[in-house]
């Protein structure tokens, strides 16, 4: 698995799991104030289509995780 597979399939996975904490009809619904977190993710990925720097991809690279082959 790639580092940019990794990317996606945590951040989708935290949108996920903070909407369904923080919506209300959610059975597993903790507080609104998960949502925030929903943003955070957004914005991150919004930034790093722009900017091309994302802390997890950094973090992944140290560990090993190949690349995607260009």
């Amino acid at each position: 698995m790639t580092v940019e597979r990794i990317v996606r399939i945590v951040a989708g996975f935290f949108i996920l799991l903070s909407l369904s904490l923080g919506v209300t009809d959610s059975p597993w619904f903790q507080n609104s104030h998960w949502l925030w977190f929903t943003a955070f993710v957004g914005a991150n990925l919004l930034q790093s289509g722009f900017s091309q720097f994302c802390p997890l991809e950094i973090m992944l690279k140290k560990l090993g995780i190949k690349q995607k082959c260009q």
